[in-house]
């Protein structure tokens, strides 16, 4: 579980392959202050396992599962990555509620400047954009926003000084992918109205303040 709050940006020190799955060597400096074999880190918002690690970098790898739903396996040498530890019993809690487990894929479609932030419109799937609102939370490459506004095909997030410093979507251009995640508290509610035997349903939920 994550918060979608990134702790570090770091740098795809090596990329290899053995049968079929992705090795990343990742250098960074922060997340390796308590690190231990068997962690869960997000990099750019999939949970990946730390497989080694030494003082200066952590390798995780990308399994053929990971590989199909993620843009992973495109990483190159120098390619710079959000990175998150799991989230702590310990703190605050930042963000949102965050699996780690990318729905797919998306692209950005336009980038406009504003005064004081970066408006980035991403286009996902139709199904995906069924489970989101306007004003919900979002992950994209990891990092927790709100949806600025929800469009037929297309939806809005404002990228604010903070965010383009501390992350790595302030790189980002038209055209690039970037990983989706929807709000796993949807999700549980579009299963259980989906669900025949449930008697729970779209009109209870709206008396509920849903």
């Amino acid at each position: 579980m994550f918060t979608g709050i990134v702790e570090e940006i770091g740098t795809i020190k090596k990329v290899s392959t053995q049968q079929s799955v992705v090795n990343l060597k990742i250098e960074c400096q922060t997340i390796l202050s308590d690190m231990h074999i068997g962690d869960s880190i997000s990099v750019n918002g999939a949970c990946l396992t730390v497989v080694e690690f030494d003082h200066q970098s952590f390798l995780v790898q990308v399994i053929k599962g990971t590989e199909n739903k993620t843009y992973l396996n495109q990483l190159t040498q120098s390619a710079e990555v959000n990175l998150e530890r799991a989230m702590s019993g310990q703190g605050r809690f930042g963000g949102h509620f965050v699996l780690g487990h990318v729905d797919e894929v998306a692209r950005i479609t336009r980038i406009q400047a504003s005064d004081n932030s970066k408006i980035v419109t991403i286009k996902p799937s139709s199904a995906l954009i069924k489970q989101m609102v306007s004003q919900g939370s979002i992950t994209v490459d990891g990092v927790s926003l709100t949806i600025f506004q929800l469009k037929e095909t297309e939806f809005d997030i404002h990228l604010i000084p903070e965010t383009r410093k501390s992350t790595i979507l302030n790189q980002k251009r038209v055209g690039d992918p970037v990983h989706i995640e929807t709000d796993m508290l949807f999700k549980y509610v579009e299963r259980i109205i989906n669900t025949n035997e449930s008697e729970l349903n779209p009109e209870k939920l709206r008396a509920f303040g849903f």
